[in-house]
């Protein structure tokens, strides 16, 4: 099993599908990668030589940012959206969808479970 940017990339995938298991990197920044490092994007990633896996970790070390340092990134931008009080940053403290998507009816993976606001139960008839 091949570690890149300390993950452990699934050994019996093609490799560039197995790089997209890295945070920031996509298919497209994988092929790039590969081509760079002059390695067959079909073989397989437990196929791979020491000296192939690191030609992928220095291009990726210097081309990309990715993993722990990309998720910081993205933490403090969203942070800074939340200090400065904008309404993308109002959106996000609030848990609903930040790119204009409607919220009457969907919205559910943003927004959690359902749950039912009180009025709507049926009253239970008493004796008088």
């Amino acid at each position: 099993m091949a570690r890149i940017s300390g993950v452990t990339i699934p050994s019996e995938k093609q490799v560039w599908v197995a790089l997209t298991y890295v945070f920031g990197i996509g298919p497209k920044s994988s092929n790039d990668i590969l081509v760079a490092a002059k390695v067959e994007p079909t073989v397989r990633a437990k196929d791979l030589t020491d000296a192939e896996i690191g030609r992928i970790q220095e291009i990726i070390n210097a081309k990309y940012v990715v993993e722990g340092e990309l998720q910081r990134i993205v933490a403090g931008n969203i942070k800074r959206l939340k200090d400065i009080n904008a309404y993308r940053g109002l959106r996000h403290k609030a848990s609903l969808p930040s790119r204009g998507q409607r919220t009457k009816t969907n919205a559910r993976t943003r927004r959690g479970k359902k749950v039912t606001v009180g009025g709507t139960a049926k009253k239970v008839a008493s004796k008088t």
